[in-house]
């Protein structure tokens, strides 16, 4: 697809997000007004997702090294290339859950509603904002709500194609305070569907690549074996990950 068709295609895609995410803004919003209305708000995010899906003609295929357990509490960590990655987490994330992303995001017209309520904010500059951030996640950990994060903490801009930046510990130290499953997964290739710089590269339609790795046990494991995980995670994203 030549850049002209791309870059029409990426206002299409945005129309197409912005029109059902209003369309869907009453039920969000009464969804939104109580956490235990949350989990009927992550399926109306799902219903969402398949809706935009259907509708620009981007879809996931979604690769399992082994099934999730819908009862069981993960933190899912990812790389981040693309302005489609909450799209796809939305659909693939099994039971309750929530998102930890940076703090510009309650800007956004469409993600402000879910980091005012649902989701966590964090300013990746301010250590009391993170502090603050991974308190909340362990709090809803132990209330069984799954936690997506991306431990890169952004998107390089200066990368394309994209290259896995070094993961922060936050959500390594987390998992092994509170003995959560890590699941790590890789978004093969969504970055050739959408890049985060989408003004410039434009999207097209087609099937993204998602591989789901095996769950990683983290009970055994004490606060000295955090980078040793965190490396564990990195080097099993990366081996996955389409670059060319």
């Amino acid at each position: 697809m030549n850049k002209r068709l791309r870059r029409a295609h990426r206002i299409y895609v945005i129309f197409v997000i912005v029109f059902f995410f209003l369309l869907f803004y009453p039920l969000y919003y009464i969804a939104a007004s109580k956490p235990v209305y949350y989990r009927w708000l992550n399926k109306l995010r799902k219903y969402n997702a398949r809706c935009c899906c259907l509708f620009t003609g981007i879809f996931f295929r979604l690769t399992y090294e082994q099934p999730l357990n819908n009862e069981r509490t993960y933190i899912y960590c990812a790389n981040h290339s693309s302005n489609l990655d909450i799209m796809a987490f939305c659909l693939l994330a099994t039971g309750k859950f929530h998102f930890m992303g940076k703090e510009e995001l309650l800007k956004n017209p469409v993600l402000k509603l879910f980091f005012n309520t649902i989701d966590i904010p964090v300013s990746r500059s301010n250590r009391i904002s993170a502090f603050r951030a991974f308190k909340k996640a362990g709090h809803n950990l132990e209330s069984g709500r799954s936690l997506i994060i991306f431990p890169e903490g952004g998107i390089s801009a200066e990368n394309y194609p994209p290259v896995l930046s070094p993961f922060k510990n936050g959500p390594f130290r987390l998992a092994i305070e509170k003995k959560i499953l890590v699941v790590p997964v890789t978004l093969c290739d969504i970055w050739k569907k959408m890049w985060d710089d989408g003004e410039k590269y434009g999207s097209s339609p087609g099937i993204c690549d998602i591989y789901i790795h095996k769950a990683i046990p983290t009970a055994h494991l004490t606060l000295d074996d955090t980078d040793r995980l965190k490396d564990e995670v990195f080097e099993l994203i990366n081996s996955k990950l389409v670059t060319q």
